[in-house]
């Protein structure tokens, strides 16, 4: 049996993408609509797309799926990357996370069913033998005590946890070997915090590696007891952004499962949500290792 390299936990949702000509239309306007695409949603799964196609093992656990189209289709998709989707079930009683995804110019607005999912609890408590079996752990901390599971689990094993977007408070970060936060989330939970102030405090959370990422703005990054570091992101047109951050958190996993020091890390995450964007649709055409690095030698 072959091991595999990350185990993946967290959100796994049926997407469908509309990609507009323009900008997003004002409210009561218009847009057109250049194209349509059935794709897959969730924070695991965009990661655990990219970590496959960079050519990662990997096995993702998270929610459960509807046994209907949508559910059907997703798990297909996942399929076809060669990861292992053994954990994610296909249930008569559950309906199948959905979200539209509407990409217009450098923004994109998400609808779904997200907060339905949590109300509902549907997912999978993580079994410890998977966990321990990988050598890096890829963890959304939306399943609360699912996730802190896992990340005690891995914690307790010696293995790396990289997780995303979680407030101060969580327990979480006592776990982790990196976060990422993200500008969005950052105006949704300290819209009046002053940045710096924001990054030392996050510093203070956890001993592992903490990144604050602005979109085409500098990316901040750290460790507790060292100044801040800050490095330009990569400037592209954008095709479509929905990936952007699933993509730079799967970088910062691939780093890290290599053993690259932090600039080095955060630099092929930054460089690889780049290329992300720069293609269609989300993270189902993400670039191999050697794309990645042929776009940053010609910057």
């Amino acid at each position: 049996m072959t091991l595999p390299d990350v185990y993946s936990f967290g959100v796994v949702s049926s997407s469908t993408l509309y990609v507009f000509k323009g900008d997003f239309p004002a409210p009561d306007g218009y847009a057109e609509i250049d194209d349509v695409r059935y794709m897959v949603g969730g924070e695991a799964a965009n990661s655990s797309i990219v970590l496959a196609r960079l050519g990662v093992l990997v096995k993702l656990d998270g929610n459960w799926l509807g046994n209907d189209d949508g559910g059907i289709r997703t798990k297909a998709f996942l399929d076809g990357f060669g990861i292992d989707t053994s954990r994610i079930e296909l249930r008569e009683s559950c309906q199948s996370v959905l979200e539209a995804v509407f990409a217009a110019a450098n923004t994109r607005t998400i609808f779904g069913r997200y907060g339905h999912l949590l109300e509902r609890e549907d997912w999978n408590m993580p079994i410890p033998d998977d966990v321990q079996q990988a050598r890096i752990v890829c963890l959304d901390p939306f399943f609360t005590k699912a996730s802190l599971r896992v990340a005690e689990i891995a914690s307790n094993s010696g293995i790396p946890t990289v997780t995303i977007d979680c407030l101060l408070d969580d327990p979480l970060l006592k776990y982790v070997s990196a976060v990422v936060i993200s500008d969005n989330f950052i105006q949704w939970k300290y819209p009046n915090r002053p940045l710096e102030n924001l990054f030392q405090a996050y510093l203070s959370s956890t001993d592992g590696l903490v990144v604050f990422t602005f979109g085409e703005r500098d990316i901040w990054y750290g460790r507790s007891g060292a100044i801040i570091r800050k490095r330009p992101a990569y400037r592209v047109k954008a095709i479509d952004t929905s990936a952007a951050g699933d993509s730079f958190r799967a970088g910062v996993v691939y780093g890290l499962l290599h053993g690259w020091e932090d600039s080095r890390t955060v630099g092929f995450a930054a460089a690889l949500a780049a290329v992300v964007c720069t293609r269609y649709p989300g993270a189902m055409d993400s670039p191999n290792y050697d794309e990645v690095v042929e776009f940053m030698g010609a910057r």
